[in-house]
């Protein structure tokens, strides 16, 4: 099985071949879920609810002795005992997806928050396990960098998420610093806009160092892959910060040599 092409590529690679074969299995199974929802467009697509509904019971059966009926499902039905995977990670990350049906805007940081919590922070709470972490600390860790990467996500793909007609950026910011949703979709870094992108990326680079803060030296070596993922992400926001906060010209992406030289250097690091 090989690792998927996303940022996560070299922090997959790190891994041991069952650690590694895990983490794709849930990747891919996450993959699917959020699919459903984001792709509910397409000819042969069932409706976002049904979907939803279908993979609460496709993660039943993951979790029982019965088949599942997917091969994401299949695929990760081997590891949910081998690394006592927590199910009820799985159904928050389900829950997340499924609130994209019904929330296409987020008055409050606290309901991101529950939105990050679960399509973020529940897949780091399902790593740590793969990872075989044994410290306390590294619930918290998972926790905080979950929130960290989706807040960085979400800043970097305003654009894409406008078309799709969502605006994940709490409605109480953009009130804060002047800025409506038309401002956003007209793609110009405005002064209001400026700041209001400076807020969010301040925000996500305060949730990185809560990471750190609360990393635990006992699992530093488990948790080289998420210290990868933590460091490709941070460049990602740092180039966002370079470039002037312009998410709407391109994508913001961090080129795959150098997120190479990042997993390099974390990988030396934890040795």
């Amino acid at each position: 099985m090989a690792a998927p092409k996303t940022s996560f590529y070299y922090s997959f690679l790190v891994l041991p071949a069952d650690q590694r074969r895990a983490i794709i299995a849930v990747w891919e199974f996450c993959r699917a879920v959020d699919d459903a929802v984001d792709e509910a467009d397409a000819p042969e697509a069932m409706p976002p609810d049904d979907a939803v509904r279908f993979w609460r019971d496709e993660l039943a059966r993951c979790f029982s002795a019965e088949t599942p009926l997917t091969p994401q499902g299949r695929t990760l039905q081997p590891f949910v005992a081998e690394f006592d995977l927590p199910r009820q990670a799985f159904a928050d990350v389900i829950d997340g997806v499924a609130m994209d049906l019904d929330h296409a805007r987020y008055e409050t940081f606290d309901e991101l928050l529950t939105y990050c919590h679960r399509v973020a922070s529940a897949v780091g709470m399902i790593c740590i396990r793969i990872f075989r972490c044994q410290h306390p600390g590294s619930v918290e860790y998972a926790l905080a960098l979950g929130v960290a990467l989706q807040l960085t996500n979400i800043v970097r793909d305003v654009r894409g998420d406008l078309e799709r007609g969502r605006v994940y950026l709490p409605m109480e910011d953009l009130h804060r610093f002047g800025c409506t949703v038309d401002d956003l979709a007209a793609g110009r870094v405005t002064v209001p806009v400026r700041r209001l992108l400076t807020f969010e990326c301040e925000r996500a680079r305060a949730y990185y160092q809560q990471a750190i803060a609360v990393r635990p030296p006992e699992d530093r070596r488990h948790l080289v892959a998420a210290e990868i993922m933590r460091a490709v992400y941070s460049e990602t926001l740092a180039r966002i910060e370079r470039r002037g906060y312009d998410v709407f010209t391109s994508r913001v992406r961090t080129p795959k040599p150098l997120q190479a030289l990042i997993a390099l250097r974390q990988w030396l690091f934890q040795l």
